[in-house]
């Protein structure tokens, strides 16, 4: 990875792109895609505030870090953000960036704040309104002060979901004119062959013999692992032979462990026995460069989260042909699966068969949280126990996933910057 200020001498128009972190995230995930796919069109600049989890990264392009450090108090906060601003204008300036896109809330503060005249596009990942991030006096200022203000300062918002810019537009404030909805995109092709790989042989056996239910993603509250555990050992009850595979990992991977021991839930870990994953009723595979082999050989896959975006997670297992049970949480999940149904005035209560998966309640307020695990249970029992409605549903999932093809959404992308370069 290069790190400099350099200033090219290409003829393509000078893009930047811009991410607080190269972390694991699913904004980080689409940050590198468009870095690849934009880069056969435009001169790529890709930038961070600091190169702490980029041990992994790579593509074709520059990268460069603004290498300034976060944490510490307010005073030193709002140095470090003065000091990211400065230094972007300074590369803007030097690289002659033509647009500048940013990834999360804290990449766009600085994106706006950095302008030289380029265009500001602003990619916006997660619900504003639902983001339990969001809260107290600093999430009431970012909600009401910062989010309207500066955000208006954008060229144009970008949303990856129809739910995320309803909230901008109707609860925010946002001019309509500049928010538009585009969706992730998805590698279908990438994503089928890596599915078809080999897995480790203690999975692979496990994954052959026994119903699966899995899922894939940070080990972050907002995914709602913890009741998910607690679901899961009501289905054991019933199904005795049902094992739950963990694909990633996070901040609440400790209390993960605690709860399956409470739970008196057997685990296998990494780097244990195959007799042992044979034993275990959950199943920890860490963090995995290929998701896809694990989840495509599952029986279910699951989204148990509080709020979303547009979950990659959902659309890759989708692209597999594994079935999906989901919350319908804001935002994302009901856009895949419920394209035609609007969004309902209440949260649901009971399983709700879409068009291409199943949408559940939300399991989390302590009112309905015992019947809503209830309902969980009952759904996830009768689908594993009825093959060719998974059959089904695997198969209608592979359907709608080709409305999110690289080509299609790729070409949405490139026809918003150009229409930005001209106006």
């Amino acid at each position: 990875m290069a790190i400099s200020f350099t200033t090219p001498t290409n003829s393509k128009p000078a893009l930047l792109l811009l991410i607080p972190n190269l972390g694991l995230g699913g904004a980080q995930r689409v940050f590198i895609d468009h870095a690849r796919l934009l880069a056969g069109l435009y001169k790529v600049t890709e930038c961070v505030f600091n190169l702490d989890q980029a041990d992994d990264y790579h593509t074709n392009n520059e990268l460069c870090e603004l290498a300034v450090p976060g944490g510490g108090g307010p005073l030193a906060k709002i140095q470090h953000f003065v000091l990211r601003c400065l230094r972007l204008r300074q590369l803007k300036q030097m690289r002659g960036i033509a647009i500048a896109i940013s990834h999360l809330e804290g990449a766009d503060y600085v994106n706006v704040l950095s302008g030289i005249g380029e265009r500001r596009v602003l990619c916006i990942h997660g619900s504003k309104l639902h983001d339990r991030n969001i809260r107290g006096v600093s999430g009431w200022f970012r909600q009401r002060v910062f989010i309207p203000l500066l955000y208006r300062q954008a060229t144009r918002i970008v949303t990856v979901s129809a739910g995320i810019q309803a909230e901008l537009v109707n609860n925010l404030g946002l001019p309509a004119s500049k928010v538009q909805v585009i969706n992730n995109f998805f590698d279908d092709e990438s994503i089928r062959k890596q599915a078809a790989a080999s897995l480790p042989v203690q999975y692979a056996e496990v994954m052959a013999k026994y119903p699966v239910i899995a899922t894939a993603g940070r080990f972050a509250p907002e995914k709602n692992l913890l009741v998910l555990l607690d679901i899961f050992a009501q289905v054991r009850q019933i199904i005795p032979q049902c094992k739950l595979l963990l694909v990633g990992q996070g901040e609440q991977y400790q209390a993960l462990l605690e709860r399956c021991q409470t739970l008196e839930l057997p685990i296998y870990l990494p780097e244990q026995s195959v007799e042992v994953a044979h034993a275990a009723a959950v199943l920890f595979a860490g963090f995995q460069s290929n998701p896809h082999a694990f989840i495509a050989r599952a029986t279910v896959f699951v989204l148990p989260s509080l709020n979303e975006g547009f979950p990659m997670a959902l659309g890759e297992a989708m692209i597999c042909g594994v079935p999906v049970v989901t919350t319908d949480c804001p935002t994302g999940p009901r856009e895949i699966l419920a394209p035609d149904i609007q969004n309902p005035q209440k949260p649901i209560r009971k399983a709700e068969k879409s068009d291409f998966g199943i949408l559940m309640p939300i399991p989390s307020k302590s009112a309905t949280l015992t019947a809503d695990q209830g309902v969980w249970t009952e759904t996830l029992v009768q689908l594993i126990g009825n093959v060719v409605e998974r059959e089904y549903l695997g198969q209608l999932a592979i359907q709608r996933m080709q409305d999110f093809t690289r080509k299609k959404i790729f070409c949405q992308w490139v026809a918003l910057l150009e229409d930005v370069l001209t106006t």
